[in-house]
C-alpha cells in the first residue's frame, strides 16, 4: 500500500515513510492511494467475529503488501484486548461504547494499534524516534498509555492549560518514564500548530527524528475505521438503513467512518455532531472554509477551530462540496443544550452519557426531526466514559457517577508537566535543548 499527500497526489510514499513522517514534507496529510473494498463474504460472516477478528481482516487488506499476515495478526490481537459493545437505547437507537480500553476513551483504538505497528516497523532501526502529540484531552492519555516504556520511543504531549478535565490532565501528566507533558499557555489549535511547525522546521529535523500520534498520522486513523464495522456486526437487522452520529472535533473519527463507507460499510448518512466550534458545519452550509479561534466548552475534545482532517475529507470526495453534503449532515449545539441532553438521555433511557456523546445524541435527534424516516437504525458514538467528566454529569443528574479503578489511580498520582508559551520559538528551544 502506498500513500499520497493531500497537498500533492504525486507525492507518494511507503507505509513506513507515511507513519514515521506523520506529515508529508509539503505539509499535507497522508491518504491511501486506494481504499480496499471489502468482499461481500466479509459482511456475511461479520456477525460471528470478535472485534480483533474484524480488525485483523481490515488491517490485512491495507497492510498485507508491507507486513506478513502473521505479524499483522500479532499486532492486532495485542492491541485490541477489549471490545466496543453496541448498547440499545430503544429499538431504533443504539450507543457504540468506545471507552472500554485502558484510558476509557475511543483514542485507545488508534493509539494502541499505532504504538505496536510503529515498534514493528522500527525493530531493525538503531535510531530513536520522538512522538509529538497535540491533545485536547483523550488523545494524549491514550498515546501516553499506548507508548509507555516502548524502547527507542520518546513521547512529548502538548495540551492546552486549563482546557482539559482534571482526570484527563492526571492521565496525561503522571506516567513519567519516556512520556513528557508540556502544558501550553494557549488552545488546542496552538498545540496543533506547534506540532505541525516542528515537523517542517529543518533545524529541529536535523536534531531529532519525529513522528506524530495524532489522527494526522495515518496509523492512528485507519484503525479507527475498525469499530464502525464492529458496530455493524452487532446489529440485529443488517438490511436497515444505517445513520451514524459522530462527535466531531479534529474530524479524525468522522474521516475514519467515511473510509469505512468507502470500504463498503453500508452507512446511509453520517452526522457530524459539533459543539459551538462549528467550522466544519459552516463549510457544509456555505461551501467556504474559514478557520476560527477555538472556544472552550464542556465537550473539550471537540474544541477545535481548524480541524486537520478536513483536508482528508476534501481529498476523499475530490473537493466536491455536493458529494460531501450528500454524505454528511451536521449540527452544532451549546453547552446549555449539552447539559439538557445529559438529563434527557438519563430520564428517557436510564443511560449515563458523557458530554461528547450527548452532543452526538442531540445531532441525531435534530437530523431525525428534519427527515421523516420509516425505516432506519441510528448509532451514536460514545467516545469517553462519563466518569472522565463526572463534575458536569453529577451536577446535571444529581448522582455520583462511579469512578472506575483506573481513573482513581490516575487521580492519586502527582502531576508532572512543564509549562511553555504558545510561541514556536519557545517550543523549538525546548526540543533543541532536551
Amino acid at each position: 500500500m502506498k500513500f499520497y499527500s493531500t497537498q500533492n497526489k504525486k507525492n507518494i510514499v511507503t507505509l513506513k515513510e507515511a507513519i514515521l513522517q506523520g506529515i508529508a514534507d509539503d505539509g499535507g496529510l497522508f491518504m491511501p492511494t486506494e481504499i480496499p473494498r471489502q468482499p461481500q463474504s466479509f459482511f456475511r460472516d461479520i456477525r460471528k467475529c470478535t472485534f480483533a477478528e474484524i480488525a485483523n481482516r481490515i488491517a490485512n487488506s491495507f497492510f498485507h503488501d508491507d507486513i506478513p499476515s502473521r505479524d499483522i495478526e500479532s499486532i492486532v490481537f495485542n492491541a485490541f484486548d477489549f471490545e466496543s459493545p453496541l448498547v440499545p437505547l430503544n429499538h431504533r437507537l443504539s450507543v457504540l461504547e468506545l471507552f472500554h480500553g485502558p484510558t476509557l476513551a475511543f483514542k485507545d483504538f488508534g493509539a494502541r494499534f499505532m504504538a505496536r505497528i510503529l515498534s514493528y516497523l522500527m525493530q531493525y532501526d538503531n535510531s530513536e524516534i520522538t512522538i509529538l502529540v497535540a491533545t485536547s484531552g483523550d488523545t494524549g492519555s491514550a498515546v501516553a498509555n499506548g507508548f509507555h516504556n516502548q524502547s527507542g520511543i520518546d513521547v512529548i504531549l502538548l495540551y492546552p492549560s486549563g482546557m482539559v478535565s482534571e482526570v484527563q490532565e492526571k492521565q496525561l501528566t503522571t506516567l513519567a518514564g519516556n512520556i513528557t507533558a508540556l502544558e501550553v499557555d494557549g488552545t488546542f489549535d496552538d498545540c496543533q500548530r506547534l506540532v505541525k511547525s516542528a515537523f517542517l522546521d529543518q533545524d529541529i529535523k536535523r536534531h531529532r527524528r519525529f513522528s506524530s500520534a495524532n489522527s494526522i498520522n495515518i496509523a492512528r486513523l485507519i484503525p479507527q475505521s475498525f469499530y464502525y464495522f464492529a458496530a455493524y456486526s452487532q446489529l440485529e437487522n443488517h438490511d436497515t438503513p444505517l445513520i451514524v452520529s459522530v462527535p466531531a472535533g479534529n474530524l479524525g473519527n468522522l474521516t475514519a467512518g467515511l473510509i469505512a463507507k468507502e470500504m463498503g460499510l453500508p452507512v446511509q448518512k453520517f452526522i457530524a455532531a459539533l459543539n459551538v466550534n462549528k467550522v466544519f458545519h459552516n463549510y457544509l452550509n456555505s461551501g467556504e472554509y474559514q478557520a476560527l479561534p477555538a472556544i472552550q466548552t464542556l465537550s473539550n475534545a471537540m474544541d477545535v477551530g481548524n480541524p486537520s482532517n478536513f483536508t482528508r475529507i476534501l481529498a476523499l470526495y475530490e473537493n466536491d462540496h455536493t458529494k460531501i453534503t450528500n454524505t454528511i449532515y451536521s449540527a452544532s449545539f451549546s453547552d446549555l443544550s449539552t447539559r439538557q441532553a445529559i438529563k434527557e438521555i438519563y430520564s428517557k433511557f436510564g443511560y449515563i452519557m458523557d458530554p461528547h456523546g450527548s452532543v452526538g445524541y442531540l445531532a441525531m435527534k435534530k437530523y431525525l426531526s428534519e427527515n421523516i424516516l420509516s425505516n432506519f437504525h441510528g448509532i451514536i458514538l460514545e467516545t469517553a466514559h462519563a466518569a472522565k467528566f463526572s463534575s458536569a454529569v453529577n451536577e446535571e443528574l444529581n448522582i455520583e457517577v462511579e469512578i472506575p479503578k483506573v481513573l482513581k489511580e490516575s487521580l492519586s498520582r502527582k502531576k508532572n508537566a512543564i509549562k511553555i508559551s504558545k510561541d514556536f520559538a519557545d517550543f523549538k528551544s525546548f526540543l533543541l535543548e532536551n
